[in-house]
């Protein structure tokens, strides 16, 4: 597979037409139609489901397109940090973070890299811990910030500065909106959002000790960014337990857990991983 004609085929997959697909990409639409029957034809698939006016990607064509995004992203991101490799230090690093107090390290240690350092840039994407992992996996993510529980073995990494405190968010007309703490007992009758990563199902069923089960038997969903799992809230859907990042939303509460909840917070980057010039000096940077 030819990296010039994926990036056909994500064209086309994107436009859901062969027409608009060919004029975005400035070729003849014959062109584009027999690339995209030579690809079929080399992989022995059928990619697309063709109609009068537009096609869809058949289930083999949805697998191709998760993986060539990933190609392509990689190629793009290898060829501008070959570009950038001489010279002053300069060009993108790529960071995952979730949504952590530990931020307040990892923006600083940015800021104060980039004094001796201005040509270097940072591309920060707020995602999950998973997420971030396996991108990093991939190599289209340099580094990522991470909450615990997470295991740090295949990493080199650096704890953050900050105590990740978590809290149950609730609708700030509920019953337990006023206390000055939620115990296990309080919550274990109510509906109940967890965030999505099973490391912290157990952290928290842990917390909830004896009414594990109940607490368990009471999960209304699952999310995994605390924004929009606040909305989730404010909505009546259920009590958020989540890390306190001390935010205030409309219609909700954070009500401190008791016994207290706390972990911390790592950046972290792969072990012995081949790296751009300015991931690599910024890696050192992390570890003096």
């Amino acid at each position: 597979m030819e990296l010039r004609v994926l990036r056909y085929f994500l064209a086309v997959a994107e436009e859901g037409n062969i027409t608009w697909a060919a004029q975005l990409l400035r070729i003849s639409q014959p062109t584009l139609s027999r690339q995209l029957k030579q690809l079929e034809e080399e992989l022995g698939v059928t990619l697309f489901e063709r109609g009068s006016h537009t096609i869809t990607l058949t289930e083999e064509g949805r697998l191709l397109r998760e993986r060539a995004q990933t190609i392509v992203s990689l190629a793009d991101k290898t060829e501008f940090e070959l570009r950038q490799s001489g010279g002053e230090l300069s060009g993108e690093i790529a960071v995952g973070c979730g949504e952590l107090r530990g931020m307040s390290t990892l923006s600083q240690r940015m800021a104060a890299f980039r004094e001796p350092h201005p040509g270097v840039r940072f591309r920060v994407t707020s995602t999950t811990s998973d997420i971030i992992q396996d991108q990093l996996e991939q190599r289209l993510m340099d580094f990522g910030l991470l909450a615990d529980p997470v295991d740090v073995s295949q990493y080199e990494y650096r704890r953050t500065d900050s105590t990740e405190p978590w809290a149950a968010m609730v609708p700030e007309n509920h019953p337990l909106a006023m206390r000055a703490s939620l115990t296990p007992q309080d919550l274990k009758d109510f509906p109940l959002l967890f965030p999505v990563r099973t490391p912290v199902h157990n952290l928290l069923l842990n917390w909830f000790g004896r009414y594990a089960d109940q607490a368990r038997a009471n999960i209304a969903g699952y999310c995994s960014l605390t924004n929009n799992a606040l909305i989730m809230v404010s909505n009546g859907l259920g009590i958020f337990l989540g890390i306190d990042l001390g935010i205030a939303y409309p219609g909700t509460r954070s009500v401190p857990l008791s016994p207290a909840l706390e972990t911390s917070s790592s950046i972290v980057w792969k072990k012995q991983a081949a790296t751009s010039p300015a991931a690599a000096e910024f890696a050192r940077f992390l570890s003096r």
